[in-house]
Order: C-alpha cells, then structure tokens, then sequence
C-alpha cells in the first residue's frame, strides 16, 4: 500500500485586474457592497486571446513540475478540473496533454465545480495507492469571466468570480504517515438547479433553441444562484465534511495546521474559522485578491500560502470545499 504526496505545485492568473471600483463603472455596484458580502475587493479576468483555460492550465502545470523533480516521461496520468473547458468537447485534458509534449498517458477530465479540485485530488490519490501509477500531474483551471451576465441583472453573481488555474505533481510515497491521509466526498443532486447554469443543456435549451429564440431576455445560459440557500447549505457541509475527515484519521481540530477553504465567499471562510475556533494563522484565505474560481481556487491558495511559507513539513493540512451539485468534499493532508 502506498500513499500520495505533493511534490510540486503552482499557480497562474492573468494580469489583467478587475477592481471593485471597474465593476462599479459597468453595473449598479460599489466596493462597499461587494466586501460587505463576498470580502472580494478585486479578482482577474482573462483578455480574449491572450489566455484559455488550457492555456493557464499549462502555465500553472509547468510550475508544478519543475518544482516537483518529475520529469515529463516519468508522468503517467493526468487530472484536469473544470467547469469552463475551451470546448463543449473534448475536455481540456488532452489538450494539456499535447501542449506540455507529454506521451500518449491517459488524461481525465472531471467536472464537479467548486469541489473539483478536491475530486480530481481524490481520483488520483486512489490511482497512486492502488500502484496503478506513480506520478499524477492535477490541474484545476476555470475562465469564469467570459460566461457571465456583467449588467445589473447578473451582479449578485457576477462580482464573485475570477479566472485562474492551479496545479499539482502526485507522486508515490512509501511512508503512508506522509501524504494524503484520507479524502471525503459527497454531493446531493436535490439543489441542483440552486447554483447553476441551465444551458445549453439536452434536457432544457440546447443551442439550436437558443439560437432560434435569439432572445437577449433569456437567462438561461448564465449563472444563477440562490445566494442565502447555498451559504446555509455550505457552512452546514462544510464543517461536516472537515469533521469526517478528522475523525477519519483520529485527529482534534487542535491538530489543524492549516485549513484550506474554497475560496467561495470570505464570510462562510470566517464562519467556519469561527466555529472551529481557529486562529487566523490557522486558515488560509485569498478570495480578496482573486475572487472565486472554482476549481481553482483551492490549488491557487495551496500553492500562495506554500509559497509564503505558511506550509511546513510534518504540517497536517485540511482542504474543504462546497459548491454547485450540491458536492462537497475534503482531504486530509500530512505534509
């Protein structure tokens, strides 16, 4: 039996930044309703031609492997998350695929939003465990901005997302106190249409009805959620899911290093910080500066509080997410 450890990772945004105060220029808003309710103060959104999802996708990916030692022949699968692939199909996987020169490996795309991350660590995980493979290459990459309704009928929405991508090298380890110690995953298709996007869909309007209805009123390709449902909804997921997890591995919150949300809302974050009664040195949280994006988000923030060294050896790490699906999931990380 073997474990999974993390031996490299990375992240990329675009450069260009979208301040509340830009938004504030386009629709009904300001910087004080929008940090009121989200804490984002500003997130980036792609220019058309200069990135995709693939395309930051491979950036995030091409850190993760040098700082991993794994060279590219020695990459036996890959993982791509999103919700915002360059295509209806194929996924992004192969593309990532061909643009970092890998060899024919298998590449698997796995859409389940705000927890994908999560999900996509999960699969590879149990790849790694089982010997199957024995370095895994995650990826989680989201353009956001492109889909949304940037008027003042999208706002409640439309303020919360960014786009990004962030990457991870899985790689065999023997010591099985290391690594993933265990990973959490749950969904309940009963909120479906809570937080969602509607179509183009087989069983609603696909793109020949939307194209022949030519309607500008029709929301229906646009993201729609039922805000206070889905933050009731969260937190109560949220702090099940980190329970599970601990209890799983015998562990206290007290032995939390550092907890990782997806980074969905600054206010469910600091409700769970709360609860769990951590301190701020104990969570780690960066939506201010990037927004939502999705499967994402919880890469972006591995690899920053890594980066600033708020990720040490020995630590014991918790990733949580929640999001449309309802899916939510968590990982428990011993550094």
């Amino acid at each position: 039996m073997y474990h999974s450890k993390i031996t490299g990772l990375g992240f990329y945004v675009p450069d260009n930044v979208v301040t509340n105060d830009d938004l504030a220029k386009i629709m009904d808003t300001n910087d004080e309703w929008i940090q009121e309710r989200t804490g984002i103060k500003e997130r980036r959104h792609i220019k058309r031609g200069e990135d995709t999802t693939t395309s930051m996708g491979v950036k995030a990916a091409k850190i993760a492997i040098e700082r991993s030692g794994v060279n590219n022949d020695e990459i036996d699968f890959i993982v791509f998350a999103t919700i915002s692939p360059d295509f209806y199909f194929p996924g992004p996987g192969v593309a990532l695929q061909k643009e970092l020169g890998l060899k024919t490996i298998g590449a698997l795309d796995i859409r389940n939003q705000c927890s994908g991350f999560v999900y996509a660590l999960s699969v590879a995980d149990q790849y790694i465990k089982t010997g199957m493979y024995k370095n895994i290459l995650v990826v989680a990459s989201e353009v956001q901005s492109l889909g949304l309704d940037m008027t003042d009928r999208g706002r409640g929405v439309s303020v919360i997302f960014g786009d990004g991508a962030g990457a991870a090298m899985l790689s065999r380890e023997e010591d099985v106190t290391k690594g993933i110690l265990s990973t959490h995953l749950h969904s309940e298709g009963e909120y479906a249409k809570e937080l969602a996007v509607l179509a183009p869909g087989m069983g609603g309007r696909w793109v020949t009805d939307i194209i022949a209805d030519n309607n500008p009123e029709d929301e229906s390709y646009f993201p729609y959620m039922n805000g206070q449902f889905v933050f009731k909804n969260a937190v109560v997921r949220f702090s099940e899911v980190i329970n599970e997890g601990l209890q799983a591995n015998n562990l206290q919150v007290s032995d939390i290093d550092m907890l990782i949300p997806h980074q969905a809302n600054l206010r469910i974050s600091q409700f769970i910080q709360q609860k769990f009664k951590l301190r701020d040195d104990q969570v780690f949280n960066n939506i201010q500066k990037y927004g939502n994006t999705t499967a994402a988000s919880i890469p972006i923030a591995l690899t920053e509080a890594w980066e600033q060294g708020k990720i040490k050896e020995g630590d014991t790490l918790v990733l949580a997410a929640f999001g449309s699906g309802f899916t939510w999931a968590s990982a428990i990380i011993k550094w």
